[in-house]
């Protein structure tokens, strides 16, 4: 069984990062399934709240997954209330995709913030120090990227089109879960495979 989920993202590190990190999930809840992730829509944050913005990326997304494909939002909450802004852009999506499933899933602060929450499985990595430490409160920090660079060797710094990919390769996503908008990542892919199941196998 494969399915596909079409992603839509902020930056263009997460053009790689996003979907790469969607099937890492996907396969360890059930790594019998495989799924299809075409190359995602880039809608950056500027783009976001601007009127029919959205709903163009979402149908240009739906069209890339196919009648019984969902669609995947990911934004960078930045300074925004997520718990709020997320019903939001989920109602505007669902009315213009076709009747597939959407999911909305907003990074608090940033999708760094991710990385950090399991830094320790990072060391050593793309410069990253070999005694780097989770943050005690990894969606606290503002400035994920920046502490990225702070964690590495002298002469070094995070590029999020460099290392965001490389990084969401590698992290440990069981671990990363102690961060909310994580954990909620991680759920929504498991409702969305549950979803794309049932269509396809009702």
């Amino acid at each position: 069984m494969v399915l596909t989920i079409a992603c839509i993202v902020e930056g263009q590190g997460e053009i790689e990062a996003v979907p790469l990190l969607v099937r890492r999930v996907a396969t360890a809840i059930d790594p019998s399934v495989g799924i299809s992730t075409p190359r995602p829509i880039r809608l950056p944050r500027s783009k976001l709240k601007r009127q029919g913005e959205l709903e163009r990326a979402v149908q240009f997304a739906a069209l890339r997954a196919g009648p019984h494909g969902a669609v995947l939002l990911v934004q960078d909450a930045d300074a925004d209330c997520a718990p709020k802004l997320a019903p939001e852009l989920l109602h505007q999506a669902r009315a213009v995709s076709g009747g597939r499933a959407v999911s909305v899933v907003l990074a608090k602060w940033e999708f760094e913030a991710w990385f950090v929450a399991a830094a320790e499985s990072l060391r050593g990595l793309r410069g990253l120090g070999a005694d780097i430490t989770a943050a005690d409160d990894p969606e606290a920090i503002q400035g994920a990227k920046e502490w990225l660079s702070s964690s590495m060797q002298p002469g070094m710094s995070y590029r999020e089109t460099r290392d965001q990919a490389a990084l969401a390769n590698a992290f440990d996503i069981d671990v990363a879960r102690r961060a909310p908008s994580f954990d909620k990542f991680y759920r929504e892919i498991e409702r969305l495979l549950r979803d794309l199941a049932a269509t396809a196998y009702p």
